[in-house]
């Protein structure tokens, strides 16, 4: 073997370690908000067995509800080499129906209400909703008005907001790591019975 090619393979990776999932960041569960002291406002934090039930790929559909595209920039560089989203199982798909989690950027605006609505019902469950930014979150700048419905909450069950403008990848990579924490089902099947009703 090349003498070179050797010697890189020696050499540990050029990236530094995952963060630790940030859990203050995920929703609170539904039993906690019906007044539920028992219950833990926070999930537990991801380790390797959630990660396998997951058969180690937490697969994301990005969905731009009508952001400034900041948040894309900073998830471009969360897809680099440096962060290693991929050695930890976690990649980006093209299709909702390919995905476990619907990451969400920007205010939903009223052309996109819809879309998104569709793009969510094709997740397969169990599923995720990570709402990244401030307008994804409460709406940011823009709120409510005309030609925007504010933010993701307001239309879907968020399970991890991240907040900034933009937030940094390490944000970033915390928070879709604490998605992976165990699914607020409640929340989840009454978004679903309220999306069937909805049909005509």
């Amino acid at each position: 073997m090349n003498p070179f090619l050797r010697a890189l393979l020696r050499q540990h990776p050029a990236a530094d370690p995952a963060p630790a999932p940030d859990t203050s960041l995920c929703q609170p569960q539904a039993a906690a908000a019906a007044g539920d002291s028992k219950e833990s406002k926070e999930p537990a934090a991801c380790t390797p067995a959630q990660l396998a039930s997951l058969a180690k790929a937490l697969v994301i559909r990005h969905v731009d509800s009508g952001s400034c595209n900041g948040c894309e920039l900073e998830i471009g560089a969360l897809n680099g080499p440096h962060y290693r989203l991929e050695a930890l199982g976690v990649r980006f798909a093209a299709s909702p129906r390919h995905a476990d989690a619907l990451l969400v950027t920007g205010p939903v605006s009223g052309n996109m209400d819809v879309a998104l609505r569709r793009a969510w019902a094709a997740v397969p469950t169990p599923k995720r909703l990570i709402a990244v930014g401030d307008c994804a979150c409460n709406g940011g700048i823009f709120g409510e008005n005309y030609a925007c419905r504010g933010g993701v909450s307001g239309v879907l069950p968020v399970d991890v907001a991240i907040p900034g403008c933009p937030p940094t990848p390490e944000r970033l990579h915390a928070g879709i790591l604490a998605a992976v924490a165990p699914a607020t089902g409640e929340k989840h099947a009454a978004a679903s019975e309220a999306q069937a009703e909805e049909k005509p």
